[in-house]
């Protein structure tokens, strides 16, 4: 059920914005939510920054009474954060905004009038390099047609987040839909606090699993500051081990379809193998034997380690090298 309208004829929405040490991008954010017609509240949760970032958020404080902002005494990661804010609005949608990202205006709009009855509303991120900041979203240059918007199962949500190599990271996990707060406290739904990684691809997949529906479509808005030293690419092995198993929680809601379970050993097959790697490489520098041969657990595990450990033997072979560094890779 689409969640009602305020008295004013505006839907009501909860932006959240996690935000640690963000204090050179965290206003953007504020600002553009706050900016927003259809926003009711704004919670920035600053995860214990030891920068400034919750000073310059209280600073874009605009009068309306809607921004809250919240300093957590100890550094709990992102999913934690995010469900300080969830268990207290008052909002009938919630949103997550990251810190270093913004909305162009007219995004929740254009989002909630594509609803069409779904539990999640989503668009494709537009994303910007860090030298290109000021880019702005013009909805006319994207096509809103009908056509376009489609509903995502479980199984093609889960298929969507599988790593494929040579192919630039787009995985469905890392948009930023609207969700309907009723669904999410009706089914006890969450963001698991020990993850780091996936956080919101989990939430999501027990949105799906537990019959929600998922509206995606084009970019409406939501610009992405692509950084290189991004949470994301800052994964630890135990992150990624987390982020691995963490699908094992869906069968726990219902008994999944066939398709649904060949997605999951997919999504659990690009990730292990991404893992392994990263043991294998901790493993050759700490020079145990014992820990590297263990990445080789399987066939499957042991051919795309191979694999890798070619590749990086043709990438250093004669002549390469040199022409690598000239480079600058």
């Amino acid at each position: 059920m689409i969640p009602s309208a305020t008295p004013n004829g505006l839907a009501n929405i909860a932006v959240v914005i996690a935000a640690f040490n963000a204090e050179t991008t965290v206003d953007l954010a504020v600002r553009s939510a706050l900016a927003e017609s259809e926003t009711l509240e704004v919670w920035v949760v600053d995860d214990a920054s030891t920068d400034a970032t919750a000073r310059v958020a209280e600073s874009c404080d605009d009068g309306s009474g809607r921004l809250r902002v919240i300093r957590q005494a100890a550094n709990g990661g992102p999913s934690a954060a995010r469900n300080v804010a969830l268990a207290a609005t008052r909002a009938e949608w919630i949103c997550v905004l990251d810190a270093d990202d913004w909305f162009a205006p007219g995004r929740l709009g254009r989002l909630l009038a594509e609803a069409g009855g779904a539990e999640m509303v989503a668009d494709a991120i537009t994303r910007v390099s860090a030298f290109d900041a000021t880019a702005t979203f013009n909805p006319q240059d994207t096509p809103q047609a009908a056509s376009l918007w489609a509903t995502v199962s479980l199984a093609d949500f889960i298929e969507g987040n599988v790593s494929r190599r040579g192919r630039h990271r787009e995985e469905l996990g890392f948009i930023k839909p609207l969700m309907s707060t009723v669904f999410l406290r009706r089914h006890r739904i969450e963001y698991a606090p020990r993850l780091r990684l996936g956080e919101d691809f989990l939430l999501y997949a027990q949105v799906l699993a537990h019959g929600g529906r998922l509206r995606l479509g084009p970019p409406c808005g939501y610009i992405a500051l692509t950084r290189p030293d991004s949470l994301s690419g800052r994964h630890t092995i135990d992150d990624l081990e987390a982020l691995r198993d963490c699908t094992r929680n869906l069968e726990r809601i219902r008994t999944l379809t066939a398709p649904e379970r060949r997605a999951m050993r997919r999504h659990w097959r690009s990730v292990d193998d991404r893992l392994q790697w990263r043991r294998l490489i901790e493993a050759v520098k700490a020079r145990d034997a014992r820990a590297a041969l263990k990445t080789f657990h399987d066939p499957a595990s042991a051919l795309n380690l191979l694999k890798n450990l070619a590749g990086q033997a043709w990438l250093r072979g004669p002549g390469r090298v040199g022409r690598r560094a000239g480079s600058g890779l």
